[in-house]
């Protein structure tokens, strides 16, 4: 009995001490990019949509605002720019992701400012323009600083890497909403996107601070005599070979269709939840204090495990754990459907689906940086989050029309077995990595 207490002790010790990972200085540059990564979303959308329906704007044109986003479901179409393509004297003297990340961040801070400066009242199609430039700005920016963590990080920190950034990154969505809106009853909505602009110098600090990974290289000169023939062998090394690289690995179809299917059933069934507790009778500010503050600090607990989980572990294993637990919480809300109006019930409806969502995403993001290339971190990790934003809004769509078919009980088992394809897609994943495992240079 001691020997087996003794041996309890150690495995609870070695999971806590696995949490002094997160006091690497490498992990606070990466949360303070995160930081500055979730800033400008807010600004474009959330926080502008407030704004807006303030001044009057119709919903209709406040619906049409929400456009603007399209950047961050196309950056992978200018990634293979930003990832291959040097910035005269700022590559040379920072390094091709620093020299970018501080050539972009200063632009976007001055495009929030304008976008504050802004009257949507008078000139919405000017708010609306200065919109789309952040929005762009924002996902050239998350370019740079995704290729940046993946490459600054040794390979057993991409969990606790992707845990680090996604709570820099909804601290920064915390501060540009909820933040923006007391500064705006403050002292007006140009000085709440002033002060958000401002903030942005986190951003900036923290890639000042933090060394280039790999130290600072220049590319290899491109081969050819003519302009034409240096710009198609830049077009093959840029464009062409990422995306050859990742379709050429063994599995590359499975693999890509999991990363499509594997938060699907937990998006499927974050659709409805707030439909769910409006027809249970639940008022705003129930969900809000539940929802908003209480989920808030369960989905960064579960960001925080889902790290220690994937460095204790491994990322296969971790996407397995995290993803069954992510796909019985879908059961949850089963549960709350039954209990009707019950607070006790949708804390814990809340509290279990942001804990363990949160550790799905940990480990999820740790397996999208692992299957990047060094070569092409920046255009790979582009797609590869495109791809996954298919299962988690265009897949997804259709949970209003299943709901109203189904019924709530139904329709919320029904997205609970949505999460089996990604789930049996990777059992298949880990079966052919244990029979054929890679080599570092096939990676």
């Amino acid at each position: 009995m001691a020997d087996i207490l003794d041996g309890s002790e150690r495995a609870a010790s070695g999971w806590l001490s696995a949490l002094a990972i997160y006091r690497e200085p490498r992990l606070i540059a990466v949360l303070l990019m995160g930081f500055a990564s979730g800033l400008p979303l807010a600004l474009t959308f959330g926080t502008l949509s407030f704004w807006l329906s303030e001044v009057g704007i119709s919903r209709t044109s406040i619906g049409l605002f929400a456009l603007v986003g399209i950047s961050y479901s196309l950056k992978f179409l200018w990634s293979p720019a930003i990832d291959r393509l040097p910035i005269p004297i700022l590559t040379a003297r920072l390094g091709r992701r620093r020299g970018w990340a501080l050539a972009i961040q200063p632009a976007l801070a001055l495009a929030i400012l304008a976008l504050g400066l802004t009257d949507p009242k008078s000139d919405p199609g000017a708010t609306a323009l200065a919109a789309v430039i952040v929005a762009f700005l924002s996902a050239s920016q998350d370019i740079v600083i995704d290729a940046y963590r993946i490459e600054l990080l040794r390979p057993e920190e991409q969990g606790a890497g992707a845990a680090a950034t996604q709570w820099g990154y909804r601290f920064g969505m915390l501060v540009a909403s909820a933040g923006a809106l007391y500064a705006a009853s403050f002292g007006g909505w140009s000085f709440a996107y002033g002060l958000m602009a401002g903030l942005m110098l986190v951003g900036m600090a923290a890639v000042w601070f933090t060394p280039e990974p790999g130290g600072i290289r220049l590319l290899e000169p491109l081969p050819g005599g003519s302009a034409l023939a240096r710009v198609v062998a830049w077009l093959k090394r840029a464009v062409v070979a990422p995306f050859a690289d990742m379709l050429g690995r063994r599995g590359a179809l499975a693999i890509l269709c999991f990363v499509i299917l594997y938060k699907f059933g937990d998006a499927l069934a974050g659709t409805m939840s707030n439909p769910l507790y409006v027809s249970l009778g639940f008022t705003k500010v129930e969900v809000a204090n539940i929802g908003k503050a209480y989920g808030f600090v369960a989905n960064l607990a579960g960001l925080a495990a889902g790290g220690v989980v994937v460095l204790r572990l491994g990322i296969l294993p971790a996407l397995l754990i995290c993803g069954v637990l992510q796909m019985l919480s879908n059961l949850m809300y089963v549960l709350q459907a039954w209990a009707g109006h019950d607070l006790p019930i949708l804390a814990l409806t809340i509290g279990i689906e942001n804990l363990t969502g949160g550790m799905g995403s940990a480990a999820f993001v740790a397996y999208l940086s692992g299957l990047c290339n060094l070569a092409f971190t920046a255009t790979q990790y582009a797609l590869l989050t495109s791809l996954a934003a298919v299962g988690r809004t265009t897949l997804s769509a259709s949970g209003g029309a299943l709901a109203d078919a189904l019924g709530w009980s139904p329709f919320f088992a029904l997205a609970t077995a949505a999460c089996l394809p990604g789930l049996v897609l990777l059992a298949w994943i880990m079966r052919l990595e244990l029979a054929l495992p890679q080599t570092a240079e096939e990676r």
